[in-house]
């Protein structure tokens, strides 16, 4: 089936329905938050980073999701050793490579992964992208950057080279295989000024990967919901501010439809 508001639906369903395990290494700013969104969505999360137990939940969760948001040399040992359990048992892995580029523990710990483990989906921003396949990017911290030159072109060169599903998240969204892209134009500015919604958006992939075979179409499906539902929350709460968004977007996230999805996503899809 093409990749389509309708597809995305019935992953949507899915989801909720499979209410699957996901097993996320990510950064302590967010966990609550990701937590939270991860159970509206209608996944089932958990955060467990220990080195003594890592390597049995990742056997038996439906994705692992490896978030360098605050790294340290005890997770980042922790990563890699739930991402080979993943990898020997058939579970698919999302990296989430925040802030890679702007320091040479967090541009290190990123490669360490893409060598030892078969990650399936890498989701970040342009500059994120941009470093891990050696290209110039402009970044600030961990906050959303820049990649010099064409955003597309960009994921396509980075799917090739990493051999993974890559999804470049900003105004409008990129994912590909390296052959087929598909893009996502749902969301709204004011996910930018919410810490963790990028972080979030990685679980929420990880959530659709646990459910669909097919990746770029998971990876897609999520987008779409995502930022429909971040549509949704900041109508709802126009003039408010982020902390209202914030709490009305994890309302956004349990109440989106199906029929939401048909009403206001917004993909384009084609070859290269």
């Amino acid at each position: 089936m093409k990749m389509n508001a309708v597809e995305a639906g019935l992953l949507l369903n899915k989801v909720r329905e499979v209410n699957p395990l996901v097993h996320n290494i990510t950064n302590y700013v967010v966990t609550n938050f990701t937590a939270n969104g991860l159970l509206a969505l209608g996944a089932s999360p958990v955060m467990a980073d220990s080195r003594a137990e890592v390597e049995e939940m990742a056997a038996i969760a439906g994705a692992l999701v490896l978030n360098i948001g605050t790294l340290n040399e005890r997770t980042a040992e922790a990563m890699v050793l739930a991402g080979k359990a993943a990898n020997r048992n058939g579970i698919p892995v999302v990296l989430d490579p925040v802030a890679a580029g702007v320091t040479k523990l967090r541009s290190l710990t990123a490669q360490r992964i893409l060598k030892e483990v078969n990650v399936s989906v890498i989701r970040g921003n342009a500059a994120e992208i941009a470093s891990l396949i050696g290209e110039s990017a402009e970044s600030k911290g961990v906050d959303a950057g820049a990649s010099k030159g064409n955003v597309k072109d960009l994921a396509v060169r980075a799917a090739r080279k990493l051999d993974a599903i890559i999804a470049v998240t900003g105004a409008t969204d990129y994912i590909t295989d390296g052959r087929e892209v598909v893009s996502v134009d749902n969301g709204d500015p004011i996910l930018t000024k919410v810490t963790g919604t990028g972080c979030l958006l990685s679980s929420s992939v990880a959530a659709f990967l646990a459910i669909e075979k097919n990746m770029l179409h998971a990876a897609s499906a999520a987008l779409a919901v995502y930022g429909t539902a971040a549509e949704l929350a900041a109508a709802d709460t126009l003039g408010k501010g982020p902390g209202s968004f914030q709490i009305e977007f994890i309302n956004r996230l349990s109440t989106v439809t199906a029929q939401d999805l048909a009403e206001r996503a917004r993909f384009e899809k084609g070859g290269l």
